[in-house]
């Protein structure tokens, strides 16, 4: 296999082209491609009913819109889960604070930790809804539930275009609750023209096994790019009608490698109007293994391995990758380090006695 291509733009992918004998083929060449040279995609025909999409979109404004002490009653300094809302620069990624508020959602789940059990299953757990906007659960739900049944489609395909035994060899590592966030980027105040500040930054997507992102402003609003081979930030403008799908990092750990997290960011320009955007991670199963990870279809992916791989430059190289470097046995212990360290209060205040082992190594 020869190494990846270097890219300048992101593969489109007509689901629908899996719809007919006569296609399919054309499709699993092209998400192969996408799949081992890229790392990102959009798909389009996915099948997710445009109600769907349009009820959460146009309830973005008056979720965000909502007052502080609304906001307030479901912050996510009072989840053990981390889910909830968190305002303006709460986050960090890369050592950052970002410059972004969001409501984190989750597969509506019973908590069942208890003190017997691994600590990260205490990630698992039910949301806070906001009592000043009653009907957005109905429509978060209905959201959660489309883009899983998607995923679920779109796992069948990756394994078809890998040439994996089964289309659903990849579902014996998914979790049991997916993630969800509704974000909003407030409009740039970057110093001077030409510069940019940082939305969120550079990063490769620990939170789920794919993400599915809708970018839910108008195409001229920008701010997602995605980091080549060669170390250039990539445009990934808004493509009507699409979803962007991007690896996580488990995904690149099964894969050994062939299929790579791609590291990407948001940068907002000094004249960047506010921006919505809504990423949908599909979760992994916490108690998976490093081990079980690379091992389970190591056989399968060893022939596929690049001779040559081209070397990891520039700001890839800093990413925090926990689960790819082996630092922790399970994806579950993995994730949890990674939200303490992004949300450092709610860590504190659930997590104290792993706090300093997390934030300070």
């Amino acid at each position: 296999m020869a190494p990846r291509r270097e890219f300048t733009e992101i593969p489109v992918i007509d689901l629908q082209l899996a719809d007919h004998v006569s296609t399919k083929p054309q499709l699993l060449a092209q998400l192969r491609h996408a799949l081992i040279d890229v790392g990102f995609l959009y798909v389009i025909n996915h099948g997710v009913p445009q109600i769907a999409i349009s009820d959460l979109v146009d309830a973005l404004p008056h979720l965000f819109s909502l007052p502080p002490d609304a906001k307030e009653e479901v912050a996510l300094g009072n989840s053990p889960h981390f889910l909830g809302y968190s305002g303006d620069g709460t986050e960090t990624t890369a050592g950052k604070a970002d410059r972004r508020e969001q409501f984190e959602f989750a597969t509506e789940l019973d908590a069942t930790w208890s003190a017997a059990g691994p600590l990260y299953d205490r990630l698992r757990g039910p949301n806070q809804w906001p009592s000043a906007y009653p009907s957005l659960r109905p429509i978060v739900e209905t959201y959660i539930s489309e883009l899983t049944l998607l995923g679920q489609r779109f796992l069948r395909l990756v394994a078809e275009a890998l040439s994996l035994p089964s289309p659903e060899t990849l579902f014996s590592f998914l979790s049991d609750q997916h993630r969800l966030k509704l974000v909003r980027y407030p409009p740039s105040s970057a110093p001077e023209p030409g510069s940019l500040v940082q939305g969120v930054g550079p990063h490769k997507d620990s939170s789920g096994w794919w993400t599915f992102l809708l970018q839910a402003s108008p195409p001229h609003v920008r701010g997602l790019q995605v980091l080549s081979d060669n170390g250039n930030w990539v445009d990934v403008p808004v493509v009507p009608g699409s979803f962007v799908v991007n690896i996580g990092q488990a995904f690149e750990v099964i894969t050994g490698g062939v299929c790579k997290a791609t590291t990407h960011r948001v940068v907002l320009a000094s004249d960047s109007p506010e921006r919505f955007s809504i990423p949908f991670f599909q979760g992994v199963r916490r108690s998976l293994t490093k081990q079980e990870a690379v091992g389970t279809l190591e056989g399968h992916f060893k022939g596929l391995r690049a001779k040559d791989p081209r070397k990891t430059q520039g700001v890839a190289l800093s990413i925090d990758s926990p689960f790819l470097e082996g630092k922790y046995d399970t994806w579950g212990e993995s994730q949890l380090r990674t939200k303490i360290r992004s949300h450092k209060d709610v860590g504190e205040k659930f997590y104290s006695h792993v706090f300093d082992k997390y934030v300070s190594e």
